[in-house]
């Protein structure tokens, strides 16, 4: 009898074991990295939600997200500058990618959504039923009326918006730019390029800059801002006010590139200068992915039905299909239209 204890033992162990492989306990557990544009969070949330039940059961994989959302000049200078891994780039100006890293921290990108530049705000804020898509830039220079957008230097939001404010003088024949920019900021215009210091100062309680265009949203729905320059597509998720502004300065319009290229801004950051075009996002797997293989997983899940579906449902404009450029990797290239 002394001997068959530890066969029963063995027995037991036995059958943990097997139950253990059973419930899943022996699933693959792998935590993608991924530094996004702010005005990504909303859609790239529900992306990851998704994925993680479709690699479970599908990939065997228990995923994990570590999200980074940020300006993306910032999200891009992460990987360049700090040296910091992710497994998924994502920008909201895909030329920050070839600009910025190719060829050293990777050799591809695709382009996969579009957006537009739209002035949002609350029922609470000063004015706000009579401003129009005609007379925003004189309700904005009104006495005690605040606005605010991103970071120039961190964020294509705020690059932009400054631009819309250049192409407004254009357009309109008003001095916009010299009204909501220069008279209240140091950005300026040096006669050929919009020039953003590396060190941004604001005059006055005016206008407030923040990193990136979402840390904008509770101010103003808190009500300690009037307005702020936004993409539509925040605008929608956040239940927003906002008004839309002109095709020839929204950067919208594929068809008005022309009119968007009178425009460009230096950008103190960086030191380069970005001429004003449609909006269009980018996304990359760096060289150094930690798990590579995983994130080309998640990039054909986001450039597939799924994700033209959840950024569709996130009144987001949808590429389709996804244009990719450079070296470009077998995992998608049967699902997107390749450019070079």
């Amino acid at each position: 009898m002394r001997k068959a204890v530890p066969l029963i033992v063995l027995a037991l162990l036995l059958s943990v074991v097997a139950s253990g492989c059973t419930t899943g306990e022996s699933e693959k557990e792998e935590t993608l990295v991924i530094f996004h544009a702010g005005s990504l969070s909303v859609p790239l949330q529900q992306l990851e939600l998704e994925f993680a039940e479709y690699a479970q059961k599908n990939l065997v994989v228990r995923v994990n997200f570590q999200d980074e959302a940020s300006g993306s000049v910032k999200a891009v200078r992460k990987v360049t500058d700090l040296g910091k891994k992710a497994d998924v780039v994502a920008v909201a100006d895909y030329t920050l990618i070839p600009q910025l890293m190719v060829p050293n921290y990777t050799d591809f990108y695709v382009l996969f959504a579009t957006n537009e530049i739209v002035i949002a705000f609350t029922g609470n804020s000063k004015y706000a039923d009579e401003i129009t898509s005609d007379n925003w830039y004189e309700i904005l220079a009104r006495p005690g009326v605040t606005f605010g957008f991103s970071d120039p230097n961190q964020d294509p939001c705020g690059y932009r918006s400054v631009m819309v404010m250049k192409l407004a003088d254009y357009y309109y024949g008003k001095p916009v730019f010299e009204t909501l920019v220069e008279e209240n900021t140091n950005i300026y215009y040096n006669g050929s390029v919009i020039v953003a210091p590396k060190e941004l100062q604001v005059r006055g309680d005016k206008v407030v800059i923040r990193p990136k265009e979402t840390d904008l949203v509770g101010l103003v729905e808190s009500g300690s801002l009037d307005y702020f320059f936004i993409y539509k597509s925040v605008a929608e998720q956040h239940s927003l006010k906002y008004i839309t502004l002109p095709d020839e300065i929204n950067l919208k319009d594929f068809s008005k590139a022309d009119f968007y290229g009178k425009v460009s801004i230096y950008l103190g950051s960086t030191g380069k200068v970005i001429t004003a075009k449609p909006i269009v996002y980018g996304v990359t797997v760096p060289k150094d992915a930690p798990h590579r293989e995983l994130a080309m997983e998640f990039l054909r899940f986001m450039l597939g039905e799924n994700g033209r579906r959840v950024f569709q449902e996130n009144h987001q404009d949808f590429i389709w299909p996804p244009i990719a450029f450079g070296n470009v990797p077998k995992e998608i290239r049967d699902i997107v239209k390749v450019e070079g």
